[in-house]
């Protein structure tokens, strides 16, 4: 794989690509529900993880690439959203859960932050060659267990370093297989775009 960045305007995510002049607001809005929407369904797929109330999901993954894909404001409007509309008893948390609290509502927190650090690092460039999209991922990936961690702990009685063995460590192979993903298909897709602007 190569790490050239394709030659696109600096400043723009890959949502900025879409022809929307005249519908700006509606295609905004369009894109923020849909993220929603996605990370729902991400968190769909859920494996229980022995030792540990915090499942392996799809929903980090998905958070991460809303907010690289559609940048810090979208990103963050997108998640927002997906927290408000589960913590008000939508049933598309992790499990098919819904309602505020919980062990892993600490990572729900994460990943609105983390959708908007990603989102800005993408409008610096973040996701358009492999090495960038993998320290990307990373940043992203340390936000949202800098939230996550600690509420696990809270909400559960377990010490740091029971939280930190029960809601970090289990999930290191699956967030490198997870960067490994967007790291290819985030600068592959810069490539694609560069091709057709």
């Amino acid at each position: 794989m190569s790490t050239a960045a394709a030659p696109v305007r600096t400043g723009a995510v890959l949502a900025d690509l879409l022809p929307a002049a005249r519908h700006r607001y509606a295609v905004d809005a369009a894109l923020v529900a849909g993220g929603a929407v996605l990370t729902g369904i991400a968190a769909q797929i859920s494996v229980p993880v022995p030792g540990s109330p915090v499942p392996v999901t799809g929903q980090t993954f998905a958070a991460l690439l809303i907010g690289t894909a559609l940048g810090a404001r979208r990103g963050f409007l997108s998640l927002a959203l997906y927290a408000l509309v589960g913590m008000a008893g939508v049933p598309w948390f992790s499990g098919g859960t819904s309602g505020p609290g919980g062990a892993s509502f600490g990572y729900v927190l994460g990943m609105l932050l983390a959708a908007t650090v990603v989102g800005a690092l993408a409008r610096r460039g973040g996701d358009r060659s492999v090495l960038r999209t993998a320290g990307t991922m990373a940043v992203g990936s340390l936000v949202v267990y800098a939230v996550g961690v600690p509420y696990l702990a809270l909400s559960t009685g377990m010490s740091m370093g029971e939280a930190v063995a029960a809601g970090l460590v289990p999930f290191l192979v699956g967030d490198a297989l997870k960067a490994a993903l967007a790291m290819g298909a985030l600068p592959a897709s810069w490539k694609l775009a560069g091709r057709r602007g």
